[in-house]
């Protein structure tokens, strides 16, 4: 759980026995767990996680090359074992291999999914594995009418969500069976390209190939976060924008690349009439934090509302790679290059000492999160 301090806190993950037994989930909050002697609360370890995520890894890599495997999460990866067959063995000889491994070396229990192709290795893994005392269940192409039709309900299903099955009720689909046997032109209409990928899933059929890596033309940079409690001095607010754009900002010098687009969005307190609001701006390409924070700061002032605000996200895109420094008519070259090198100084004493080395004295201010979301891993303590 992390911030188990506050009545807000967050569940990250529980075991079965405490979903069992008080219906206590991933994202339930720190007020909805009893008093029980028998509950044990810990604290989020991302730094231990990702060390023994990398130990994981290091025993896949014995059976396959790196170029068949996909690291889908942190507890979660994908395997391509059929050009390991000749060293050792048969898929479920080798699915065996590696549980006993990681059981041996690292003291962990491991579920296996197994199909002909991802989606149906995916799904017998969240339905089937989880429930078997080997940890392992196998799905094939055969087995496509007799247990994925059968999956109930549907966001059981990999890549349906709770937002697409009222979708697809909408188009009177309720059972994975109905989804195989709608006409794909009516999903693909209603849904455009999601729809017909999902009419392919629902019959099994993936023609994903992991050794084919998707490299994007073009990625967007961003920082979100919920605050601790309601802002209602809108100047705290800014100091909280300050240090997230000033962050991306070092992420666009350190992959040398420039935005031409600043999107701010901010949500209200529950407690508000008002939900938020998103809105953005195109803007010469830059990667200047002083130029992005202000026109992030512009748009904050040009559109929020006098009300308290809970959460804020900020997204640069149109991201180029940058050719170039450009000069301003209302500012000398000098004034650039020097804004320019101090801000790549900062950011390579931030890289070897951390990015609390060098802050702004307005992140000692009250409502300031920049200084212990410096500490953090993923959002979570370390």
């Amino acid at each position: 759980m992390s911030n188990q301090e506050n009545q807000g806190g967050l569940v990250l993950a529980a075991t079965p026995r405490m979903k069992d037994a008080f219906n206590i989930k991933t994202g339930s909050r720190r007020y909805e767990i009893p008093e029980d002697s028998r509950i044990v609360v810990a604290e989020p370890r991302m730094k231990l996680y990702l060390q023994v995520n990398e130990m994981i890894i290091a025993i896949f890599k014995r059976y396959v090359a790196p170029e068949h495997l996909l690291i889908y999460s942190i507890d979660e990866a994908i395997l391509d074992v059929s050009y390991s067959h000749s060293l050792f063995g048969d898929t479920m000889t080798i699915a065996k291999r590696i549980q006993q491994d990681i059981l041996t070396e690292l003291r962990l229990y491991v579920t296996i999914g197994i199909g002909d192709n991802p989606l149906l290795a995916k799904v017998a893994l969240d339905v089937e594995a989880k429930h078997q005392q080997s940890g392992i269940a196998e799905w094939r192409y055969a087995d496509v009418p007799s247990k994925l039709w059968r999956v109930k309900p549907m966001t059981e299903m990999w890549g349906i969500g709770r937002r697409t099955e009222v979708q697809l009720n909408r188009l009177g689909i309720y059972t994975i069976y109905d989804l195989a046997h709608t006409e794909p032109n009516l999903l693909r209409h209603a849904m455009g390209l999601v729809g017909e990928e999902l009419f392919y899933h629902a019959n099994g059929i993936d023609h994903t190939d992991l050794a084919e890596k998707y490299v994007p033309l073009s990625k967007s940079f961003g920082k979100s976060q919920i605050l601790e409690r309601d802002y209602s001095d809108h100047l705290e607010v800014e100091i909280v924008i300050r240090e997230m754009v000033e962050d991306i900002a070092m992420r666009l010098r350190r992959e040398q690349v420039e935005t031409a687009v600043v999107h701010l969005s901010i949500g209200y307190s529950r407690y508000s009439v008002f939900k938020g609001f998103g809105n953005q701006m195109k803007i010469h390409p830059t990667d200047s934090s002083k130029k992005l924070i202000a026109y992030v700061l512009y748009l904050f002032r040009k559109h929020v509302a006098n009300e308290p605000i809970r959460s804020l996200s900020v997204q640069l895109g149109k991201i180029r790679y940058k050719e170039g420094t450009q000069l301003n008519l209302f500012e000398s070259a000098v004034q650039t290059v020097n804004q320019e090198q101090l801000e790549r100084t900062i950011d390579k004493i931030r890289d070897r000492y951390g990015f609390q080395s060098l802050m702004h004295a307005s992140s000692l201010a009250s409502g300031a999160t920049g200084m212990r979301r410096a500490t953090l891993v993923g959002g979570h303590k370390g």
